[in-house]
């Protein structure tokens, strides 16, 4: 069986084993050393599946994701410290050790969003910002800069730091929101966005992350963007995967796999329109024709390497 003879499945228990056996996830040169060998390992392209690995493994995935996410929150909220003790901490955002891959990221999903928006969205939603909202804060900065974005985090904390970062920039802060709310409790206020981002964590296993699509589902305009974060191959152990039939009340538009050093996979669906099939069957999935195209996106910042884009045509 695979997970008992595959290499870089019996690297990443023996990661597993180290990580869960620390004291503390907060940034240290253990935690940092660690981690960078479980990404390190997990990033190049990979067939396995992980829905296909053995119980043993499937069960150390779903403990390691959210030890991925606590570090990933507690490196976020240490460097928001940081950043905050500048007078204009925006200047320096480059000391977060991956910003270079939050630009790689944001120009991708730019130009995704780009593809599929005939309009400059005028308010968009980020789900899960966290207490250094690096996306918001890019695409406001270069990409949408006429944009209104309204982050949420479930997070005080998370948050207060969050809006520290930007108070001081006269011309961002006045587009830069903040709620602290679980998102499952926000309802009609969904319908004012065109764009929902929905933050790889949020929703660390999958009944968690298809109940806050469905909440999406529900309360979004219709035809308004979700764009999602998932993840393929071997990045699984590090993020919960998105599959297209988990998004009911949306139409799949494009699923895309990087092969460099941004780790996560881009998934962009458009809420259904209310139709009379829609009423009558609210949480049909599209069926998605098997189209599979490898291509390469130009990025000014780099060119990103993207493996099997799903793209639907619009009709």
């Amino acid at each position: 069986m695979v997970c008992k003879t595959d290499p870089l499945v019996q690297k990443v228990c023996e990661l597993y084993e180290q990580i869960s056996s620390l004291e503390s996830l907060k940034p240290s040169k253990d935690v940092d050393m660690l981690f960078t060998q479980l990404v390190v390992t997990c990033m190049p392209p990979s067939p396995i599946d992980v829905t296909k690995l053995c119980k043993r493994i499937q069960e150390i995935r779903s403990k390691l994701i959210p030890l991925c996410g606590e570090a990933e929150g507690l490196l976020e909220s240490h460097f928001s410290t940081i950043l905050g003790s500048y007078e204009n901490p925006l200047d320096h955002l480059n000391i977060f050790p991956y910003y270079s891959n939050y630009l790689k990221l944001s120009q991708l999903e730019f130009n995704i969003l780009s593809k599929h928006c005939s309009n400059v969205p005028s308010k968009v939603a980020f789900v899960g910002s966290g207490p250094l909202p690096l996306t918001s804060i890019v695409l406001a900065s270069f990409h949408l800069t006429a944009t209104s974005f309204h982050n949420y985090d479930i997070d005080l904390s998370a948050n207060s730091k969050a809006l520290q970062l930007v108070s001081s920039d006269p011309e961002i802060s006045e587009r830069m929101f903040f709620h602290t709310t679980d998102i499952m409790d926000v309802t009609n206020a969904l319908k004012d966005y065109d764009v929902v981002f929905l933050a790889a964590l949020v929703g660390m296993d999958k009944d968690a992350k298809v109940r806050v699509i469905d909440h999406l589902a529900k309360y979004m305009a219709p035809g308004a963007l979700l764009m999602l974060r998932s993840a393929h191959g071997a990045r699984a152990f590090l993020y919960p995967v998105v599959d297209p039939c988990d998004l009911r009340g949306f139409e799949v538009l494009s699923i895309f796999h990087p092969t460099d050093e941004v780790i996560n996979s881009v998934v962009m669906a458009r809420k259904f329109p209310m139709t009379k099939h829609s009423v009558e069957h609210p949480l049909g999935p599209r069926k998605l024709p098997n189209k599979f195209f490898d291509i390469e996106m130009f990025n000014p910042l780099n060119h990103v390497n993207l493996l099997e884009e799903l793209d639907i045509d619009e009709e």
